[in-house]
């Protein structure tokens, strides 16, 4: 038999007075934040605990969300981090078996606000144009004043630090303590899947939470640095600019992911900025500069660093491009044992074309121990 559903009307506005009307899935109430967009078919739940989305709604451009219900063990962190959800189609059943829940219930527990049954590829097309800006979902407020007056509350993403927000209170291990290899991992909001990634190449890893300085981490006697990825505006994040010159000056080898390979080229003078809308989904073509080859890379950022000022630094070789629009996906440093990557090499979900790189930092710990 098929469950009968009544369905309570939500309402978009975005920062530029934009209007959608559409039907409330999930919690009810009102959530805001910078509105972005995922380009992804599949993969949901990593996709919305992925702490690097913190502050931000999203759009799903996937016509169908929740056809394979959540399950405890498909997660990148501990909750849902986005900040609201917006579909264009959702399902209250699912289709996995060894699903422990409906997406619905998933989004409910989590306090998540959603809004579906709008027309995303119009909402898209908007924000391809007009760029990212801040918006508001609510259940609770159908008049423009009052939801005018909840979107005035949302913080602007340029200049927002956050990763000391949701970065680990206390350190943690991971792997075996017998390990050969030792990686103290910075965490920034760092995903799971990444750490199983280093973890499973023999590494035993201590997690720092995000504001530890360089006299702590030389505790754990580290034989690399892992600098993780995370939400918010690097330019705000000097402290962390700071630990990673510290790392940088140690001589130890260092691998950047997303958030991460922003730091490390602010920690080398060269300045990030805000994109017009920003990269996200599993399916961005990258090319690596130094094999000539090109990978199907996982993304999610919003700011990126500046090409030009890359070029202008002598100490650092650009490695990877997007064949998108060009922009920066990788560099290394030509003075130091140090390489990032804008793209998550993870790739949870997504291919695991770039897998290859943790391989390639294992690699140079143990030609620097």
């Amino acid at each position: 038999m098929t469950a009968t559903h009544t369905y309570t009307p939500a309402w978009l506005l975005l920062q530029d007075g934009t209007l959608f009307t559409g039907k409330s899935f999930g919690a009810k109430g009102t959530a805001g934040g910078e509105i972005c967009f995922n380009t992804g078919m599949t993969g949901y739940q990593e996709v919305f605990t992925d702490p690097s989305y913190t502050g931000q709604v999203l759009i799903m451009n996937n016509a169908y969300v929740g056809n394979y219900g959540v399950k405890k063990d498909d997660v990148e962190s501990d909750s849902v981090k986005i900040s609201g959800l917006i579909c264009k189609n959702v399902t209250h059943r699912y289709s996995r078996m060894t699903a422990d829940d409906s997406l619905e219930n998933y989004l409910i527990q989590n306090n998540i606000v959603t809004i579906y049954d709008v027309d995303t590829r119009a909402l898209v097309q908007h924000i391809r144009s007009k760029g990212a800006m801040n918006c508001v979902i609510s259940t609770e407020h159908p008049d423009a004043a009052a939801l005018q007056a909840a979107l005035a509350d949302v913080p602007d993403m340029s200049g927002l630090e956050l990763s000391s927000q949701i970065s680990t209170k206390e350190a943690y291990h991971i792997g075996d303590a017998d390990a050969p290899i030792k990686i103290a991992v910075m965490d920034f909001g760092v995903k799971i899947n990444i750490l199983k990634c280093l973890a499973a190449r023999g590494a035993y890893l201590k997690v720092f939470p995000a504001k530890t300085g360089i006299e702590e981490l030389t505790t754990f006697e580290p034989h690399g640095y892992f600098i993780s990825n995370g939400p918010g505006d690097p330019a705000s994040m000097g402290y962390a600019v700071k630990t990673v010159q510290d790392i940088l000056a140690t001589g130890k080898p260092l691998f950047g992911i997303c958030l991460g390979h922003q730091l490390l080229a602010l920690a080398n003078g060269i300045s990030t900025f805000k994109m017009h809308h920003g990269h996200r989904g599993l399916n961005h073509p990258v090319k690596n500069l130094m094999t000539n080859r090109s990978e199907i890379t996982t993304q999610n950022h919003g700011f990126g660093v500046d090409p030009e000022a890359v070029k202008n630094c002598a100490d650092v070789t650009i490695t990877h491009v997007n064949l998108n629009d060009g922009s920066i996906e990788g560099i290394r440093l030509n003075n130091k044992p140090a390489f990032s990557v804008q793209y998550h090499p993870e790739a949870t979900p997504g291919p695991h074309d770039s897998r290859y790189l943790f391989d390639d930092f294992i690699k140079m710990i143990q030609e620097h121990k």
